[in-house]
This record gives structure tokens, C-alpha cells and sequence, in this order.
């Protein structure tokens, strides 16, 4: 049975257990036979998508020289499962970037769309495996509002994947059938129409989830509790990035209430956590949400599974420690599924692990009372496990 420590109030794993866990999952790689028909474990080498077993799916990263398809995770922990009722702030949660610009969607406008992807499977899917943020660029279009990946606030017939409200209803649907569950949204905002996002929400039913902007936090306090923001049905936020939005249509001026760093290529130079130019520095204490940005500018589908693996690690601890010791709130990343064993799956177990018990993964974490104080002894224990 493994043993826990007890430090401050708070459980986790003792380092000893690590080693011994690693034993055991060495003796039994060493000793499994072949499996198949969902009966496949993490790592356990595959051959077809039904070989693997829960959360899991049969894929292989020849970027980092794993040409053998195993069985690889495939959806996030939710943290609130474990220890709940928390701020909302003290969780760290899975955005997928440009959530709407997937590889295959169907060229609506009649025209062969020109632009780059970042994400591989539906926003549907993308919650049911544990997304809980969604970066949506909106823009006017066709007398509508649409989703493009485009450039210089311009929607284009190549540029665009689809009317916005139809992501807006997916995420209705989810918000419907799953009533403890938080969604964020980010607009990357193009949109010019009077009143446009006001009636493209109504219309998509997501007022009923409205996380009002008066009551969000504008001085860097804590947040309400997760368990409050179900009970009053405050389960989406929603942050634009024109400032005028929140004065004529109430939706939250993203660089009042989060801090940023670097989106693109500067955002994954190990060692390097700028942040950005709209953004207050990492470390100040002006805003209480976090989101850190890791995808490279141009996104290359092949090579993002080495990427979501162990670069991505030390990337988080660099931009906790350009953040004065605070972990980020969300993780953005291009193709989340793709790694090469556990990817963002796995960071962000390590965050909020660190973050709620002090463990060096949230699965250890016991069911306990928040103290408000980081144990500071684990401090320098999460990054050597890296």
C-alpha cells in the first residue's frame, strides 16, 4: 500500500513511492504480453484505435523518434473532481488555440481555404476530453459573425471556417449536458457589428451561463469558488480582446483580469516567459488569471507531439517563476492530444497537483482544506520530476 506524507494540513505521495511506482511499471512493461480489444494500458504498444483501453488512443510521435504506435492519453483530469469548492483562480485548465481551425473542416464558402490548423477534432470532442478553454477568432463576415483564422482583422472566402454560432451551440450543448462543468471562452475580437457578440451569445442560448463582469475580480483577488459559480449557473466566462466591448456589451476586457505572455514562437524559447505587450507584467499581482501561451507561430501537425511533451514542462516552470511563483491558470497549446506518452495531459496533472496539495501530480492529491499558502518545502520537487 503506498504511504502518504502530511505537510501543513496537506497529503501527497512520498518521494519514495515514486521510485517504487516506477519499479513496478518497468516489471510490468517487462513482463505484459500483447494486448488488444481496449485491454491496452498507457504505453502498451497498439495496432488499432480499439486496442486501447479508457482516455486512451493508438498514435506514435516520429518526431521524437517513436515510430511504434502505443497506446497514448488522450483526456485531462479534471481537477475539481479531486478537491473541490476552491477558487476558481487555483486551477490550472486545458485551452486548445484556435480551437475552430481544424485539419479537414469542410471549405463552407465554396472556396479551397488557405490558411494554417491548429487542432485536429471537433470543439465537441475537444470538451469531452477534458478542454476547458476555447481561443475563438471572430470576425464580421458574410452579414454574420464568423470564425476565420485570417490576418490585418480581415475575414476572407479561403480565410473562414464557419459562422460562429454554430461552435457557440456545441458548447451549449455541452454546458447542458454536463451542469458542474466551467467553460472559457477568449475572442480574439474582429467583430464591429453594434450589439454583434451580444446577439450571437443570446441566440446561441449561452446567456444562461453568463459569468457576469461585474463580479469578476479586477484587483487581483481570489475568485469565487467553483462550487458558487455552479450553484448560481456563472459557468462560462468570456474575455474579448477590444477593451470597448465591456463598456457596450458587458463581456470582460481580457488584459483587465488575465495576465499573458508571448503568444507564438517568443512563448516557447526555453528559459524565455515574456510576457505580452496588452498584458501587465507576469508578476504583477493586478490580475489573479494567468494564461500562458505554447505553440509555436507556425503550427506544424507533425512535430507538435515532441512539443507537448517534456520541452513543455520546463516551459511551465520557467513561466511559473516569471510569474513570482504562480502557475498558470491555463495552458494553451496546438494540437492537445498529440504527444508522445502523456503530454499536456500530464503537465497539467504536475500543475494542478502542485498547486492544490503540493504533490507532484494532482491524482495524489486527498480531499482536504485549502489553506490559502503554498507548502514551500515541495517547491523545488515538481521541476526535478520534470
Amino acid at each position: 500500500m503506498l504511504a502518504c506524507c502530511t505537510y501543513h494540513g496537506k497529503k501527497c505521495r512520498a518521494a519514495a513511492d515514486v521510485l517504487l511506482l516506477f519499479f513496478l511499471i518497468s516489471t510490468f512493461f517487462l513482463g505484459s504480453s500483447a494486448c488488444s480489444g481496449g485491454n491496452c494500458q498507457l504505453l502498451d504498444s497498439c495496432s488499432l484505435p480499439t486496442d486501447c483501453g479508457p482516455g486512451l488512443y493508438c498514435g506514435n510521435c516520429p518526431a521524437s523518434g517513436k515510430t511504434e504506435p502505443t497506446c497514448t492519453r488522450g483526456q485531462a483530469i479534471q481537477p475539481t473532481s479531486i478537491i473541490a469548492g476552491l477558487p476558481f483562480n487555483k486551477y490550472s485548465w486545458l485551452v486548445t488555440h484556435n480551437s475552430f481551425s481544424i485539419v479537414d473542416a469542410p471549405p463552407l464558402t465554396g472556396i479551397q481555404r488557405m490558411t494554417s490548423y491548429n487542432q485536429e477534432d471537433s470543439v465537441t470532442n475537444q470538451l469531452r476530453n477534458g478542454v476547458r478553454g476555447l481561443m475563438l477568432d471572430m470576425y464580421d463576415f458574410n452579414n454574420d459573425i464568423w470564425l476565420c483564422h485570417s490576418m490585418r482583422g480581415q475575414c476572407y472566402d479561403f480565410t473562414a471556417f464557419e459562422p460562429a454560432i454554430n461552435t457557440l451551440k456545441e458548447v451549449e450543448t455541452f454546458l447542458s449536458e454536463n451542469p458542474l462543468e466551467i467553460v472559457t471562452i477568449i475572442i480574439e475580437d474582429y467583430v464591429h457589428t453594434p450589439k454583434g457578440l451580444t446577439k450571437l451569445f443570446t441566440d446561441a442560448g449561452l446567456l444562461n451561463y453568463w459569468f457576469p463582469v461585474s463580479n469578476m475580480p479586477t484587483k487581483g483577488e481570489d475568485w469565487p469558488t467553483v462550487t458558487d459559480m455552479v450553484a448560481e449557473n456563472h459557468r462560462l466566462l468570456v474575455f474579448t480582446s477590444d477593451a470597448s466591448k465591456e463598456a457596450s456589451e458587458g463581456i470582460a476586457y481580457q488584459w483587465r483580469f488575465m495576465l499573458e505572455n508571448e503568444p507564438g514562437d517568443p512563448g516557447i524559447v526555453q528559459g524565455s516567459c515574456p510576457n505580452r505587450k496588452e498584458s501587465q507584467p507576469l508578476n504583477s499581482r493586478s490580475a489573479s488569471l494567468f494564461l500562458q501561451n505554447y505553440f509555436p507561430t507556425f503550427p506544424v501537425e507533425y512535430e507538435s507531439c515532441k512539443e507537448n511533451s517534456a520541452a513543455l514542462v520546463g516551459m511551465i516552470g520557467t513561466c511559473y517563476k516569471a510569474a513570482g511563483n504562480v502557475m498558470p491558470n491555463f495552458l494553451a497549446v496546438n494540437f492537445y492530444m498529440r504527444n508522445d506518452g502523456e503530454g499536456v495531459f500530464d503537465a497539467l496533472d504536475r500543475m494542478n497537483g502542485f498547486t492544490l496539495c503540493g504533490c507532484t501530480t494532482v491524482s495524489a492529491c486527498q480531499e482536504v482544506v485549502w489553506s490559502g499558502s503554498t507548502v514551500n518545502w515541495i517547491h523545488g520537487i515538481w521541476w526535478r520530476m520534470a
